[in-house]
């Protein structure tokens, strides 16, 4: 179809008293993968359910593929591939049969089963596996079984809600693997969402949402050069006595914990006068004279992860 694949204006939705989508908006494009990124409660399931007919909205507009999933979910379903977060696999079914049981639903021809199986275990790398029951596999295989169930029918517009979440970290680096390449050899338009960031830069735009509301959208590069300020981090071994120094000292816009490593902010205007290099020297000071040992200390790019503690920071304070 011309135009994009999803378009939705003003979306909103509520749980009683509890807020879930706050007029949200978005467009995907055919052939790209967009992105909506965010922690649990975000709202991302939410908005992933009323594109696919499964939840009503309390108000605004919602298109998919051309037409409304509520009212017109028989225009759609053949033409969307929906894997939620527990996606109900037969534990007694091999990973064939559990294949050819989706194939029955979608009512995939007869004459283009055996090649489309086929295909998809190829595809999955789970060829090696097919006659092995589905509650046998591993996490990432399940995942890759689950996504070979979704494609069974060929949909033009593929959504995954956290397809990779609990799964381990190789299992994740091949499952999108399998998904650049349906999208680079395919051209299937995938709508995902996910909580970790290093997924979101493989991703064509992404929105960053939080509690039903939109953050930031635009391309990952886009989007992380939105940040407002300069970035300084420290790796130290005591990394919440070292943030602990630096905050009290009232001297930086913000100091976040990540990990094992700490990120100072300074505004655009104070690392000019008298510089970045300033601003490090005076970190590496304060660390100094707390005696607080660190083992790097540097400037560095602000990522999409540095952009969203950034904005909630910005709505917390308010």
């Amino acid at each position: 179809m011309d135009g994009p694949l999803v378009q939705v204006s003003g979306l909103k939705k509520s749980y009683g008293s509890i807020p879930a989508l706050r007029g949200a908006d978005l467009e995907v494009r055919a052939g790209e993968r967009y992105g909506l990124i965010g922690p649990d409660g975000a709202g991302k399931t939410t908005l992933l359910r009323i594109l696919c007919g499964l939840v009503v909205s309390d108000g605004g507009e919602v298109r998919v593929l051309g037409h409304d999933p509520v009212t017109e979910t028989h225009k759609i379903k053949d033409g969307i591939g929906y894997m939620p977060q527990r996606f109900s696999l037969y534990p007694d079914l091999t990973v064939a049969e559990n294949l050819r049981f989706f194939a029955d639903l979608y009512r995939v021809p007869a004459a283009q089963r055996e090649s489309r199986t086929a295909r998809l275990l190829e595809f999955s790398r789970l060829g090696p596996f097919r006659d092995r029951r589905a509650g046998a596999l591993s996490g990432g295989m399940k995942q890759k079984l689950a996504l070979s169930c979704t494609l069974v029918h060929t949909p033009q517009l593929l959504i995954l809600d956290e397809p990779t979440t609990g799964v381990d970290p190789v299992s994740r680096g091949e499952f999108w693997d399998i998904l650049d390449e349906l999208k680079a050899e395919e051209g299937v338009t995938q709508l995902v969402t996910t909580p970790y960031m290093d997924e979101a830069s493989r991703c064509d735009r992404v929105q960053l949402m939080y509690q039903g509301s939109s953050l930031a959208e635009g391309s990952p590069a886009e989007v992380a050069a939105s940040f407002p300020g300069r970035l300084v981090r420290v790796y130290t071994a005591d990394p919440y006595a070292a943030a602990g120094s630096l905050k009290r000292t009232g001297k930086f816009q913000s100091v976040q914990l990540f990990g094992d490593r700490i990120h100072v902010v300074v505004e655009p205007a104070q690392a000019a006068v008298p510089g970045v290099m300033a601003i490090v020297a005076q970190i590496r000071q304060i660390l100094e004279q707390a005696a607080i040992p660190f083992t790097d200390l540097h400037e560095a790019r602000p990522d999409l992860e540095d952009i969203f503690v950034q904005r909630i920071g910005e709505i917390t304070n308010d």
